[in-house]
């Protein structure tokens, strides 16, 4: 399906000056047909003024970044973009299947059925078949899904959009707004399915059969370009453009996140002792080698094993050491 853009059709303002003159005219035959006992003159003034109601419907004011979709009889005819007065068949009806669409996004029309509206103009705002061409941002629902290595992890994305051809977006797909959804849902599953939670050995996420560190919490940019495009891939029939995708929630599913979290503690725990047992037996190995260079005391193997071992308890523990004067021999 091809967009037909409806570019001369800004006749609106003469269409209602037309209008407005065969009302009145209308008007004054029936009444002068009436003043002077003329039936066939109010006759001719019935049918004028039925021809002026019939005229009305054909009239059409559109705001920036709005468009109509027009059908006659069934017949996609063309579709009005662009601000302006515009005047059309008026037996040509709008169509948008997503008019009433509720979905969690910027623009949608509010959460109400046409009968409980509160007034005319809200009435007449839900019941708009026109299309926003504004660039809007869709904010899907929380996901569990599990990742490559198969903990489940939660997570939301923030999808910028806009429509750019309002034929496909009609025609090609039942209700674009519940297609983009959904297909952002799909295509946020197959990425994330890719990636681990955090950096793990062994993984690769590129598709090249080389392992790599890329993660969902390491790589947010990278795996938002990646949803992005898996998104516009499949929404291109439906004529919409993905803007921009973000990740907008990530976390561990409830049912792990505390595992997880002393998970990462331990390995912080690990990492930190790891670093405190390398700079005291460098320490070690300094107050060595200086009590030797000065030759400050001489000291046997098994001494020197005592020293090593006092000085890593002292370096190495948790807690403030209380030191041990020896106010006699060495030995």
């Amino acid at each position: 399906m091809q967009e037909i853009q409806l570019n001369n059709k800004k006749h609106g303002m003469s269409m209602l000056a037309v209008i407005v003159l065969l009302f009145a005219l209308s008007v004054g035959l029936i009444i002068g047909g009436a003043v002077a006992d003329v039936i066939a003159v109010s006759v001719v003034g019935f049918i004028l003024l039925v021809v002026d109601f019939v005229l009305m419907p054909g009239l059409k004011i559109l705001k920036p970044q709005e468009a109509l979709v027009l059908t006659l009889f069934g017949k996609y005819i063309g579709s009005l973009k662009g601000e302006g007065f515009y005047y059309v068949n008026p037996f040509s009806s709008a169509v948008n299947p997503a008019a009433k669409t509720k979905l969690n996004q910027s623009g949608d029309v509010k959460q109400a059925v046409l009968g409980a509206a509160k007034d005319s103009a809200e009435a007449a705002e839900l019941s708009s078949k026109k299309i926003s061409l504004k660039i809007m941002t869709l904010n899907n629902n929380r996901q569990k899904i599990n990742d490559c290595l198969g903990n489940p992890v939660e997570i939301g994305i923030a999808v910028t959009w806009k429509v750019v051809d309002t034929a496909k977006a009609v025609f090609n797909v039942d209700n674009y707004k519940e297609y983009l959804s959904l297909q952002c849902d799909s295509a946020l599953r197959n990425i994330v399915r890719i990636y681990p939670y955090d950096v793990a050995p062994g993984v690769d996420t590129t598709g090249d059969g080389v392992a790599d560190e890329g993660s969902l919490r390491g790589s947010s940019e990278v795996v938002a370009s990646r949803i992005r495009d898996e998104i516009q891939s499949r929404v291109n029939e439906a004529g919409i453009e993905v803007i921009e995708a973000r990740i907008t929630y990530l976390a561990y599913a409830p049912e792990i996140a505390a595992v997880m979290l002393q998970r990462q503690q331990a390995s912080a725990i690990i990492d930190a002792r790891k670093m405190i047992v390398d700079g005291a037996v460098g320490m070690v190995e300094m107050a060595l080698e200086r009590l030797n260079e000065n030759n400050v005391v001489t000291l046997d193997e098994e001494r020197k094993a005592a020293m090593v071992s006092n000085l890593l308890v002292v370096l190495c523990g948790n807690h403030d050491a209380q030191p041990v004067v020896n106010s006699g021999s060495l030995y």
